[in-house]
């Protein structure tokens, strides 16, 4: 038959005779509605006919990151808090294998959706979607901005102080899930040194002078202890009575002063900080492992004072953190 000049040509997929087809309607029909038979006729390029580009070798991750949604995130009183959340949801990926369906992580996600989130839930969570695309090495990360109120320090007044955390949950090939949380505190650092040095001139010249003080970053991630439960209100206690300068939220003079008065008892370097923050986590029998990383944005300086420190579990976290600039607050 003699073909016109509009009509596509493709190749026969069996014997590469070039085939006419039907043009295609370019149309939305919105009265198609899907049958059993016509899902499972549609092509699947993830399974074993899809063909593997590039290397075939296994992928540590591969997964879907920023699906955004509400969810209902357990207190520690208990009430649910609804709290706009951002998910990453991944899984490993033998050799041999050209892809997952990634949808299936976010479908698996909502099932869960409905219940009060805590750290207890992501282990069911990975275990279910790790079942449904067939591989138990899984990592799922959930980060959301956690409100408590906090009072002033002598006025009476209170304001919502906002705290930036993730929930993260990782699984082996075991199917054996680490629960991590990540916990953002900020505070003031009043250095030491500069007090030392104000005093002296004080004191030696009647010079009057202002030690200088900066915003400053206390980055904590956890892994909580097996059959152990902790909430982001305890490691903001913890966070709290180690360092003493949490900033402020709702301030009239009486709490400015106040503030520069915790400053004056609560001097600290870098190296304190760290070591005070240690000191409060390592008595928590919740926490079996923990990393702490400390960004002082210097006043003084043009660059940032920063220190790491581990709970030194054998095998646990390390002291390798190196993204400094992402504590910039």
């Amino acid at each position: 038959m003699k073909r016109t000049a509009k009509e596509p040509v493709e190749s026969c997929p069996r014997c590469g005779d070039a085939q006419s087809r039907v043009p295609a309607r370019k149309e939305y029909d919105s009265r198609f509605r899907v049958t059993p038979e016509y899902r499972e006729s549609l092509p699947d390029m993830m399974g074993p006919a899809g063909q593997i580009q590039g290397a075939d070798v296994p992928i540590q991750q591969v997964g879907v990151s920023n699906f955004r949604l509400p969810l209902r995130f357990a207190t520690k009183g208990g009430a649910a808090r609804e709290l706009g959340a951002s998910v990453t949801g991944t899984v490993a990926l033998g050799a041999g294998a050209k892809g997952i369906n990634m949808s299936r992580i976010v479908r698996t996600f909502y099932a869960f959706a409905e219940k009060p989130f805590t750290p207890e839930l992501l282990p069911r969570i990975l275990a279910a979607y790790g079942k449904e695309l067939g591989s138990p090495a899984a990592r799922l990360r959930v980060r959301f901005s956690y409100p408590i109120l906090q009072p002033a320090l002598r006025s009476g007044l209170a304001g919502w102080q906002f705290y930036e955390c993730a929930y993260e949950a990782i699984s082996d090939n075991t199917g054996r899930a680490r629960r991590l949380i990540h916990f953002d505190f900020v505070y003031s650092s009043a250095c030491p040194c500069s007090d030392e040095l104000s005093e002296h001139a004080r004191e030696g010249r009647g010079i009057y002078s202002i030690p200088h003080s900066q915003r400053s970053k206390a980055r904590v991630t956890v892994e909580v202890a097996e059959g152990r439960r902790l909430a982001i209100e305890d490691l903001q206690k913890l966070c709290a009575k180690a360092l003493s300068t949490e900033t402020q939220v709702m301030v009239k003079r009486e709490d400015e002063q106040a503030f520069a008065e915790l400053n004056g008892a609560y001097s600290k370097f870098v190296e304190d900080a760290v070591r005070l923050l240690h000191q409060q986590f390592d008595a928590d029998k919740r926490i079996a492992d923990f990393q702490i990383v400390c960004a002082h944005l210097e006043s003084l300086h043009s660059h940032d004072a920063v220190a790491v420190i581990v709970k030194g579990v054998p095998g646990g976290f390390r002291g390798d953190f190196a993204d400094f600039a992402a504590l910039i607050c």
